[in-house]
């Protein structure tokens, strides 16, 4: 999969990512607000195996679940990852997950990127998108509200952890903000 927005490229993860994915998978301030939890990868040897796991698990999943690479355009940085995965313990709902190495907090990418990513998950066939948000992270709550999700309230529904949730129909991508899906 390949989609374009003005200033990103979002595609699929490469094992020759490690080194830039381990700027945001290595970095504490983002792992720590994973749901689920997930360990700070410690060094780029551990990153490879992670993303070849990713890359592995992808390959026999239905779109438009999967994992994916966000790509700076004006330095082929890679600067991010996005997710589409079902969360449990029903897998029912599909959940979108944004993580930027922190050096590029605040330019807007989250939001460039996982509208692209929304955009095109509707346009072959998902009804909705969920966001699960640990309770003290005013930066992915704001994150989730600048996509146009909409606050649905609090649960321990998922991962056995206090979240909250949000929620994004494709009505709420309103006058071609997509992201430049299909491009």
């Amino acid at each position: 999969m390949l989609l374009t927005t003005d200033r990103l490229t979002v595609r699929d993860w490469s094992p020759d990512d490690a080194r830039d994915a381990l700027a945001i998978y290595g970095a504490p301030e983002v792992t720590r607000w994973l749901s689920p939890a997930m360990k700070r990868v410690e060094d780029e040897q551990g990153m490879r195996s992670t993303l070849e796991s990713w890359i592995r698990t992808g390959g026999t999943l239905t779109p438009p679940l999967g994992r994916w690479a966000i790509v700076r355009d004006s330095d082929g940085r890679v600067i991010g990852g996005l997710s589409l995965r079902y969360l449990p313990p029903d897998e029912e709902d599909i959940e979108i997950g944004w993580q930027l190495a922190p050096d590029v907090w605040g330019n807007g990418y989250a939001v460039e990127a996982g509208r692209a990513l929304a955009g095109w998950a509707f346009s072959i066939g998902a009804h909705e998108l969920v966001a699960v948000v640990r309770i003290d992270n005013e930066r992915g709550a704001g994150t989730a509200k600048r996509l146009g999700m909409q606050w649905v309230g609090e649960t321990d529904k998922y991962y056995e952890t206090r979240l909250n949730v949000y929620r994004l129909w494709p009505s709420d991508l309103t006058d071609g903000q997509e992201g430049g899906f299909g491009r």
